[in-house]
C-alpha cells in the first residue's frame, strides 16, 4: 500500500503530492483532466511500465526532458523513478539501485481493471495467459525462476531452427524446455483451481441477477493433451523447422471460465463482462492475501461508471470494503464521492493535470448540487 505518491512532469500532471488512503481513494473529474493518467503514474511506479504506451517517452510531459514519480509505502519503503529522454530509466528501491523490475512488481502487486476490460474476452491467449500468472508470480515463490528459464530456453531453441541447424542440434533444448514447462503448468493448473473457487461468490455478489447460472473450467495447456510434451515436441519437430518457430508449449497456453458452458463473451452484458473481470481480479487479491498474509495489493479501476449502472457501482465499492487492498477507483461521475465512509476513504479532484483532495465532511450529497 502506498502512503505517499509524488508525480512531476507525467503527462499532463505538473507537479502532484497526495497522501491516499490505506482503502478506497475516488478519483473524480472530467474526462481528459488527468485521472487516468494518476492511476498509469501508479502503475509505473509498481510496473516500471504503462499500460497506454509503449514507451516511456510518450509519457513525459510536454516541452520538458525528464519525468519523476517517487512513492513511499505504508511499511516507509521509499520508491523512485526516473526517466530521462537522454539518459533512460533509473528506478530506486528502499534508496538502492534496481536490478531486476520483478524485485518491484513483488514489492506492489497492482492490478488494473481498464476502461476497455471487456477486450479481456475479446483479445487472444497472451491477454490471460498474463493475468494468471500475475496471480502465480505473487503466490508460487519459484514461479519467477521457471518462467525465465523457460523463456530463455524457448529463444534459444528458436534461433536453432530459424538458423536451420540439424534436428538433433535442436532437440538437445527439449529436455530443458520439457522440465521448467512442466513446471510452470502444474503451478498455473494448481492456481486456476483456487481461482474458480474464490471467484464464485464474488460474482455472485456482484452480479446477483446471474447467481443460478454455472461456471466450469476450461484450461488448454497448449499442447495436445493425449501426448507428453517431450513427446510432442519431438513429434512436430518438422513442422516448427517449417513455421521458424517453436508452436507448443506453456507459452500458448490459454484458459476462460465458461457461463453455463458457453463463452462469456457471447452470454454477458458489456455491464456483466465488467463485474465478471473484477471478481477475477478480486478473487486474486484473496488468494495473495490468503497464501502470503500480504495487505499491500493495490486495485486501480478506471472509469468505474462505464457500464455500470449505479446499483452495482455502489455494490462493488462496498465489497471492496470487505477486501485488504488499497483501491484507486477513478470516474466522471462526482456522485460517488456519496459513498465515501469513514476515516479509511478519501476523494481526490483532477481538474487540467492538478489534483486535489477534498474533505469528505465538506461534501454536500444533496443531487442538486453542481460542483
Amino acid at each position: 500500500m502506498l502512503a505517499q505518491i509524488n508525480i512531476h512532469q507525467f503527462r499532463n500532471i505538473s507537479a502532484a503530492e497526495l497522501f491516499p488512503s490505506s482503502g478506497i481513494n475516488f478519483i473524480l473529474g472530467e474526462n481528459g483532466s488527468g485521472k487516468t493518467s494518476l492511476l498509469e503514474a501508479i502503475f509505473v511506479l509498481a510496473m516500471g511500465r504503462s499500460f497506454r504506451s509503449r514507451f516511456l517517452k510518450n509519457l513525459v510531459n510536454y516541452d520538458h526532458s525528464r519525468l519523476i514519480l517517487f512513492a513511499r509505502s505504508i511499511d516507509r519503503t521509499p520508491i523512485g523513478l526516473q526517466y530521462d529522454l537522454q539518459s533512460g530509466l533509473q528506478i530506486r528501491l528502499n534508496n538502492a539501485p534496481l536490478k531486476r523490475l520483478s524485485d518491484l512488481a513483488f514489492h506492489l502487486p497492482v492490478q488494473l481493471i481498464p476502461a476497455n476490460c471487456h477486450q479481456f474476452f475479446e483479445q487472444g491467449p497472451k491477454y490471460r495467459r498474463r493475468m494468471v500468472d500475475w496471480g502465480v508470480f505473487h503466490v508460487e515463490h519459484q514461479f519467477n525462476y521457471h518462467w525465465q528459464s523457460y523463456k530463455k530456453v524457448l529463444q534459444q531453441r528458436n534461433a536453432a531452427i530459424k538458423t536451420r541447424k540439424p534436428a538433433g542440434e535442436i532437440k538437445l533444448w527439449d529436455k530443458a524446455l520439457t522440465e521448467h514447462g512442466l513446471i510452470i503448468t502444474g503451478m498455473r493448473q494448481r492456481y486456476l483451481k483456487q481461482l474458480i473457487n474464490h471467484f464464485r461468490p464474488f460474482f455472485k455478489k456482484l452480479c446477483p441477477e446471474l447467481a443460478d447460472y454455472k461456471f466450469s473450467l476450461r484450461y488448454l495447456r497448449g499442447w495436445n493433451k493425449e501426448f507428453e510434451l517431450a513427446t510432442y515436441l519431438q513429434q512436430n519437430l518438422e513442422r516448427d523447422m517449417a513455421l521458424g518457430y517453436t508452436r507448443s508449449g506453456p507459452h500458448a497456453a490459454d484458459w476462460s471460465f465458461r457461463v453455463n458452458e458457453a463463452d462469456p463473451y457471447e452470454l454477458l452484458s458489456r455491464g456483466q463482462q465488467k463485474l465478471f473481470f473484477l471478481s477475477l481480479s478480486m478473487a486474486q487479491i484473496m488468494i495473495l492475501s490468503e497464501q502470503k498474509h500480504r495487505e499491500n495489493t493495490l486495485l486501480l479501476i478506471d472509469d468505474l461508471s462505464s457500464e455500470l449502472d449505479w446499483h452495482h457501482q455502489k455494490t462493488v465499492v462496498n465489497t471492496l470494503r470487505e477486501l485488504p487492498v488499497q483501491s484507486f477507483i477513478s470516474s466522471t461521475n462526482t456522485e460517488l464521492a456519496e459513498l465515501i465512509d469513514g476515516q479509511n476513504e478519501k476523494r481526490f479532484h483532477v481538474e487540467h493535470g492538478v489534483i486535489s483532495e477534498k474533505r469528505n465532511d465538506a461534501i454536500n450529497t444533496s443531487p442538486d448540487v453542481v460542483e
